[in-house]
């Protein structure tokens, strides 16, 4: 039996430019976490977990489970890893053995929260394949194929940066410029040392209320189209990562808590953003705490002063049915998800 894992992950600076030949700064939330098993079986077989089965105790839980998690569990995001796995080896010519397998996973990280639910799922699925085919890929490579699951085979946008961030783990610093994008197929990743990221929070919500934004689509037209506006804030945005790594680097904290700020108020002047997220960003900011999305919304991320904020940042989130924890970026995971 092989078990491999893969966590949550939150952006700190430069999201959502990853997409847009950008920078960020992203750090792994090990309080969440997907798991995923696999061992020899005569048949290929890929298992429904919770999330994958269409039982339920009533209307009012179909519909609330709806609403919480959307209309996929995670198969088809595993047989989409699967052959994407498969199109590598073939491509590298690999040889696989003839081996059937039995593969299931269970996930603890919050869904539809931008906090890297199905990409852990890919990764740590990956992370099986290669241990039971004795496959060795490169991380920067590991993390394209994840991404590759869910763009090629699946049809979902996304960017590098979530599989990045789950493959490398810590806190990573990334350079997605053009020129390396284009000449390599990926950027450069430079972990930092998880010990400069003092006094983070995560703050995410529990409700069923609103979680990721919308509007994506508007903005990679703008931006494809050549937009200035769109093409100057990507370019911001990318500027505000390079000027977080400089700030973590000195330990210059309040540089890097304005950095945080500045990088949300970009995003709020861009996109709409809906009422739940604002409330988030805004209480966060009332107790002194710097907040940003922590990926599309529903999440956020940001640093306290000292312990007396934490609690205060706790107390003014619980009415929104937020939640607010300090994530572990490396060694044994705290609190939830085990």
């Amino acid at each position: 039996m092989i078990e491999t894992y893969a966590y949550s992950r939150a952006a700190l600076l430069g999201n959502p430019s990853d997409g847009y030949f950008g920078k960020t700064i992203s750090f792994l939330v090990r309080n969440f976490r997907a798991r995923v098993l696999i061992s020899p079986s005569a048949r290929l077989e890929i298992k429904p977990s919770k999330a994958d089965t269409p039982v339920f105790e009533s209307l009012a839980d179909l519909h609330a489970t709806t609403r919480w998690r959307g209309y996929y569990g995670g198969i088809r995001i595993i047989q989409a890893a699967i052959v994407r796995f498969m199109d590598y080896c073939r491509e590298q010519k690999l040889d696989l053995s003839d081996r059937n397998f039995t593969i299931e996973y269970e996930s603890s990280i919050p869904m539809r929260l931008g906090m890297g639910g199905s990409s852990a799922i890919i990764v740590a699925a990956l992370r099986a394949l290669c241990e039971y085919f004795e496959i060795d890929i490169p991380k920067p490579l590991l993390a394209r194929l994840a991404l590759e699951a869910e763009t090629r085979e699946l049809g979902v946008p996304a960017g590098l940066q979530d599989r990045v961030i789950q493959v490398y783990e810590g806190l990573v610093y990334m350079d997605f410029s053009k020129e390396l994008m284009d000449g390599q197929g990926y950027g450069a990743y430079e972990p930092l040392d998880p010990g400069l990221l003092q006094n983070v929070y995560v703050a995410y919500r529990t409700s069923l209320s609103e979680g990721t934004e919308v509007f994506h689509s508007d903005i990679r037209g703008r931006w494809l189209a050549g937009d200035p506006v769109v093409v100057k804030a990507m370019e911001t945005w990318a500027g505000y990562a390079t000027g977080g790594r400089e700030a973590l680097l000195k330990r210059d904290y309040d540089t890097l808590n304005h950095l945080i700020n500045a990088n949300f108020d970009l995003r709020a002047r861009l996109y709409r953003l809906g009422e739940g997220n604002l409330q988030m960003i805004h209480r966060a900011r009332e107790v002194g705490a710097s907040s940003n999305f922590a990926g599309s919304g529903g999440a956020i991320a940001g640093l306290y002063r000292d312990e007396r904020m934490f609690e205060a940042l706790v107390r003014v989130m619980e009415p929104l049915q937020v939640a607010v924890l300090k994530p572990s970026l490396a060694g044994a995971p705290k609190g939830l998800g085990g």
